[in-house]
This record gives C-alpha cells, structure tokens and sequence, in this order.
C-alpha cells in the first residue's frame, strides 16, 4: 500500500494538483483546505469525478496547532503549500502573512518534530530572491525581501532551514519559480490577462510590463513536489531546491503570446494600481534548476506556449470562467 501523506494549502491552485497527481499514483491523502462557514473545499471541489473517493479532506487551519497536528499525525510525508500569497495584499495586510506564513510553518514544524514524520516538503518562492543580481539564480543567491510576502516566506525558509540544523527534521525545501495553468488565482498576471480578453474586453489593464519571469506549468511544478517527497532521503535531506524552466519572458511579451493563442486584437494598458511600489518590483526572475535536474532527475515536461494553450482551453469552459471577475482589480 502506498503512503499517507498529509497536504496543507490542498486547496490552493498548486495545492490542488498535487492532490490530484498524489491520488493518481496511489497514495492516500489527507488533504486540509481552510475552514469557511460556506463549507467550500476551494479548488478541490472541481477536480473530476472519483478524485475525491480516497482522499479525507480536513477543514482547518495553520495557524491553529491542534489542527496541524491532528493533519500530521500518521502521515510519511506532509506537504506544506499553505500560505498567503498575493503580493499586493501583503502591503496592505502584512500581519496577517506572518501569521499564516511563518507561524503556520512554525506549527507544522512542531507537529512534524513531535510526530517523527519521515520527511517534510516546505514551500519556498522564487520572490525570496529579489530582482537578479546574477542570472540565472541558483540557490546560493542572496536573499532579498522586496515585499512583505517575500519577508515572510524567507523568515519561513530560515525555520526550515533551522529546524534540520537544532534538531535533526527530515526537512526538504521546493522553491518554485513562477507557476501558471489551470485555477490560478485571478490576482495572478496569466489568468488577470485571459480573463480579460475571454471576456472580449477590447483593451486589457495589467501592471508593468516589462519585469521578466521563468514560468512553470503547474503539473511540472507539481511533479516538482512529488519528486522531493518520494526521493531517497540521502539526496534531499536538509537540502534546497529550485523548480523552473531556465527560459524567461517580459510580461508584455507574454501578454501579446497570449493575445495571439486567443486569436485577439488587444490593446495592453499598465495601471498604476496594478503596479508594485518601485523599489519592490523584482525586475527580472530566472531559474537555474541544475540542482534539481542532477539529484532527482526531475525535468519540465511543458514548453510556455503548450502550457499557456491548455490554460487558455480551461478558462475559455464558461463554468471556469465565471469564477472570475475580469472587470475588476482581483488584490
């Protein structure tokens, strides 16, 4: 019988479909998605038909102990993807994330050490690094918190981190450059832009147009994680980790693919509002995965473009787009 692995943030985007692949290969899963009186799962509610029959979803919450421990207890391998995340949101609301952040990490590494669990995969972000200073960015590079978001998710890491070194945690830290596909957040730029334009909306606002990023589909990022939590210990025990393709694109650049795998004639408009304050947009993101590549033998499967037409396939579903709201600045 295959493991239990226990997944925080289940029902998040990227969350999602690694509960999707974890059950496809077999393995039981106990899934926690945040407690709301509306009794929501988030975005598990919409995996297919029978995905669901093995897996015991949990309502609750990181940043209450007792909730993580009860999640931890008998699981191998616990996947950390809880978290806030917007980066815009954390400028107005910055307590909140180091809350959900850092504490709920926190709670998960003490359930996780009282526990003995076998292995934790944490959740890093390629926003830890800040605007390139050399390129492309391997795991030495400096970190540099140009957001409170980014703030929090290295105060996180650096628990990890602290963790394997006090005491010994089978620890292993993913840090994925920027993800996109199916469910993504609309405060994300992929889906804010098909959004729009499935929307038939005749000019598009988005933010700046010219910081660079390396974009993953989120089945490769996903597979990501399930190498990390299924490879020898001896190869990624107390280690990190990057996931990315090593190519990069401008967001205008991207924006025009975009309008071009939809058939549209767009106009791009930058709003201030959608902008970041200046010193704390990050310029340019570009990953190298050599690590990865070379210790597990991890490798992206998708090209940008196949990515973007199986993304552009699910928000054009008018079921899908209608969890939307193109007309509006989604913080």
């Amino acid at each position: 019988m295959k493991s239990m692995v226990a997944v925080t943030g289940a029902d998040g985007f990227i969350g999602s479909h690694l509960v999707e692949l974890l059950v496809e290969r077999g393995h039981r899963v106990r899934a926690m998605v945040q407690y709301n009186s509306f009794g929501s799962w988030g975005w598990l509610d919409s995996l297919p038909p029978g995905v669901l029959d093995t897996v015991e979803v949990v309502p609750g919450d990181v940043r209450d102990p007792e909730s993580v421990y009860d999640l931890v207890n008998k699981s191998d391998v616990v996947y950390h993807l809880a978290a806030l995340i917007a980066i815009p949101y954390s400028y107005k609301a910055p307590q909140s994330y180091v809350e959900t952040n850092v504490l709920g990490t926190l709670n998960v590494l003490e359930a996780v050490r009282s526990l003995c669990t076998p292995r934790l995969v944490h959740t890093s972000t390629s926003e830890t690094y800040g605007t390139a200073r050399e390129v492309p960015i391997a795991e030495t590079h400096p970190l540099q918190a140009q957001s409170p978001y980014a703030a929090t998710k290295i105060s996180a890491d650096k628990l990890v981190e602290s963790y394997h070194a006090s005491f010994g945690l089978p620890v292993v830290t993913l840090r994925p450059f920027n993800t996109f596909g199916p469910r993504q957040s609309a405060r994300a730029f992929i889906p804010t832009v098909i959004s729009q334009i499935a929307a038939k909306n005749e000019v598009v606002k988005v933010g700046a147009l010219e910081p660079t990023r390396d974009f993953t589909f989120v089945k490769d990022t996903a597979e990501a994680f399930y190498t990390l939590g299924t490879a020898p210990e001896h190869a990624v025990a107390g280690e990190l980790f990057n996931s990315g393709t090593g190519q990069e694109i401008s967001m205008g650049r991207l924006a025009r693919t975009i309008a071009d795998l939809m058939g549209a004639e767009t106009e791009f408009r930058s709003e201030a509002a959608r902008e970041r304050p200046a010193r704390s947009e990050v310029m340019r993101l570009v990953c190298d995965s050599g690590r990865l590549r070379r210790d597990t033998g991890w490798r992206p499967r998708y090209t940008l473009e196949e990515g973007l037409k199986d993304t552009i396939e699910w928000f054009l579903d008018p079921l899908n787009l209608a969890r939307y709201r193109p007309s509006m600045y989604n913080i």
